[in-house]
């Protein structure tokens, strides 16, 4: 919604000043016009102060998914492509697709095409979508299009929600695990510290270390929160760089058990949205350009512009992939087959099917094997600080006796 500042002609003639809200300055005149004014001048408030505040521009996957499903049903029963987008503007609850909505309307009405309109709005409509779209005005199968891009999307989310899960346990140990040592160390060990400091004698060294950490976590306990938060403004900072973003992409991928899951979910990515573009029929050097930009890792990508290199040179497209140890031979030999047989959407598609079943197994392993990794890591942490402190306890006890 945006704030528009007006001055119309009342039923009896009278000129008036004053402000309405507006998805855009077409659906402004119409409410005007509706109350029976005749518009004389309106632009937009572009002041902070007239703007609806909203927490990131980009859709939700599950939205976007339910949009492309709706969109197709509507073309599919014949409802024109104008109309239709009429009817899902009011329908979305997203805001910012709402208002993508009614501007495209509004393009399509002045003969622009759905693809180019959509294209002005490139933070919801990627460029794979806008590809495919383009693709199906040209060959009239718009709704197979959406169809296929809603499956597309659906797949990708559930790729996505896999490695999550996996990640996020050992992730959540990892926070509870700090936060039980911070709470030890900075509520429980100094109460012990100043009782075996009281009845004096020797120290275990393991206690003193335990001790000093206790009146470290004490005095500089902003530091649990400073030194994380600077790690992760610094690594956003150096992620402008080329150099470290494949570096850090590279180490993801080097990572033990980790690495082999975000590998196959890369190469599930790829070869989906490949097989999708291709058989949308998009040219193949538009759908590698395509797929280098969404891949979502620079060392993929790396590979992806020297095949996009090699394909402008009439060469292969397995050649460039079969050079690099992240492409394992069933996907290169699967390229080589599709190109040699002209098949290559649908043998992308079968590598894209064998990597996404491959996840299911692999989120399952990896959980199965970290999670009494992740209690033992834990046990031990806890059971070192209680060890700590009981030791030199018993030492006091046998004083004491």
């Amino acid at each position: 919604m945006a704030y528009f500042k007006y001055k119309a002609r009342t039923s009896k003639g009278k000129m008036k000043e004053g402000r309405i809200k507006a998805d855009s300055k077409r659906e402004a005149v119409g409410k005007l016009k509706e109350d029976g004014m005749t518009v004389a001048t309106i632009n937009e408030l572009n002041s902070i102060l007239y703007k609806d505040i909203q927490l990131g521009s980009q859709v939700k996957n599950k939205e976007f998914v339910i949009y492309l499903r709706q969109f197709a049903t509507l073309l599919e029963s014949g409802i024109s492509l104008i109309q239709s987008t009429y009817i899902l503007k009011e329908q979305t609850s997203s805001k910012a697709l709402q208002r993508a909505l009614t501007q495209i309307a509004e393009d399509l009405e002045g003969g622009l095409s759905f693809s180019d309109a959509a294209e002005k709005h490139h933070k919801i409509f990627p460029d794979l979508f806008v590809n495919m779209v383009r693709a199906g005005e040209a060959g009239g199968n718009l709704d197979e299009i959406l169809d296929r891009l809603a499956a597309y999307y659906e797949k990708q989310y559930d790729t996505r929600q896999k490695v999550i899960s996996a990640l996020a346990y050992p992730i959540v140990v990892l926070v509870i695990a700090i936060g039980i040592v911070i709470f030890l160390l900075s509520f429980v060990v100094p109460r012990f510290a100043d009782m075996f400091l009281s009845f004096g004698g020797d120290i275990p060294p393991i206690t003193q270390f335990v001790m000093s950490l206790g009146e470290l976590s004490q005095s500089m306990w902003w530091l649990f929160i400073v030194i994380p938060l600077l790690l992760y403004g610094g690594i956003q900072y150096m992620k402008q760089y080329p150099r470290f973003s494949y570096g850090l992409d590279l180490v993801k991928l080097r990572i033990p058990i980790f690495g082999p899951l975000i590998q196959k979910a890369v190469l599930a990515r790829m070869t989906r949205t490949m097989s999708s573009l291709f058989n949308s029929s998009v040219p193949i050097l538009q759908a590698v350009y395509i797929t280098e930009r969404i891949v979502g890792n620079k060392v993929v990508e790396s590979v992806l512009k020297t095949t996009r290199k090699s394909l402008e040179k009439g060469e292969s497209m397995a050649a460039p992939m079969q050079k690099h140890w992240i492409f394992p031979p069933l996907v290169t030999q699967m390229v080589s087959v599709g190109e040699s047989s002209g098949s290559l959407d649908h043998m992308l598609g079968k590598v894209a099917d064998f990597y996404e079943s491959e996840l299911d197994y692999a989120t399952d392993r990896i959980k199965s094997l970290i999670e009494p990794v992740m209690i033992a890591f834990l046990a031990l942490i806890v059971g070192g600080i209680v060890a700590a402190i009981a030791i030199p306890m018993f030492s006091i006890f046998e004083q004491i006796g």
